[in-house]
């Protein structure tokens, strides 16, 4: 009976739907959502009438966990029924809310997209990524995507907004005879991922391109864990000598891409470093870094690390 009146009742309100001229209302329901916070978000923002009937409504179909999350275009004060049904069938979204953080590896991004539905094939997303060298070039942000798009579309879009968001810094920037704009992008990837503190992000920039400048092997541990294959937080002696063109510790200069997908912040920092002659930092372990010139002050930075925290 629930499934028979679920289908019978929107199209009593279907007509009167498409022909009234109300006001169209965007509407994101968060992921997790329950009933009774849909329903009074629903009547917070003008879309139904009634948060109580449009609660009884979702308990009598049967549908509560039916309900997917994203966004959504309205009329406003549109028919319960209608609401309902739009809410229960996919083909009514009009957008879903990625959050891509700084830092992701593209298939972090590519399983992320998978598991909202935007993209059907994890591995096409990955292929047309690794053909095309754009790791680094996926602008990590918040998009509204639709379900079902193809991965060259998704791509696309991440793409063009790191044209719109990155492309304009190189063009400011004054870098230095010894680094191009693509090795800049390489080094923001490795201060993205080293950097907890923002205002870190200059210091830890300019003590690597200290050590290029000195052609010294930047040892950072971020090129180890994306030589792995993920990011391992504790790295080990073998890890270390893990060989592999991405590990800087195995060998000299940059890895030959960027390591992940670095944001405005961490390429700033590169393009505009702190003016310190520091070639070392070592992680205090409460999110800061404590940089050095020397290497015996370094060490004794580690051992005084080692001495509060124990070599865990």
């Amino acid at each position: 009976m629930k499934n028979k009146l679920f289908i019978i009742i929107p199209i009593l309100f279907i007509l009167l739907y498409l022909f009234y001229p109300g006001e169209n209302i965007k509407v994101y329901i968060e992921e997790g959502r329950n009933a009774t916070q849909i329903a009074n978000q629903l009547k917070k923002e003008g879309v139904i009438w009634s948060s109580f009937y449009f609660k009884f409504l979702i308990k009598i179909t049967g549908t509560s966990k039916k309900i997917m999350p994203g966004e959504y275009i309205f009329k406003k004060k549109t028919a319960h029924e209608i609401v309902l049904w739009k809410m229960t069938h996919s083909i009514y979204i009009n957008s879903i809310r990625i959050v891509i953080p700084e830092g992701w590896r593209s298939e972090q991004i590519a399983e992320r997209l998978k598991q909202n539905g935007i993209i059907a094939d994890e591995k096409e997303f990955m292929e047309i990524v690794k053909t095309r060298k754009l790791e680094g070039y996926l602008f990590p942000s918040t998009y509204y995507l639709k379900k079902n798009m193809r991965a060259d579309e998704v791509i696309k879009i991440l793409t063009d907004q790191f044209e719109k968001n990155i492309t304009p810094l190189f063009s400011l920037a004054n870098l230095p005879s010894y680094i191009d704009n693509y090795k800049a992008l390489i080094l923001a990837s490795i201060v993205e991922r080293e950097a907890v503190i923002d205002t870190e992000r200059p210091l830890i920039a300019a003590v690597y391109l200290n050590r290029i400048k000195r052609n010294m092997p930047l040892e950072a541990d971020p090129t180890v864990q994306y030589a792995l294959g993920y990011w391992k937080k504790n790295l080990t002696l073998k890890d270390l000598k893990y060989p592999s063109p991405y590990n800087t510790y195995y060998v000299n200069g940059l890895p030959p891409t960027p390591i992940c997908n670095p944001g405005v912040k961490s390429v700033n920092a590169v393009l505009n470093p702190a003016a310190i002659d520091a070639l070392y930092f070592v992680a205090d372990r409460q999110g800061r870094h404590i940089f050095n010139n020397k290497f015996d002050e370094h060490k004794k930075a580690i051992k005084n690390i080692k001495n509060l925290y124990g070599d865990k």
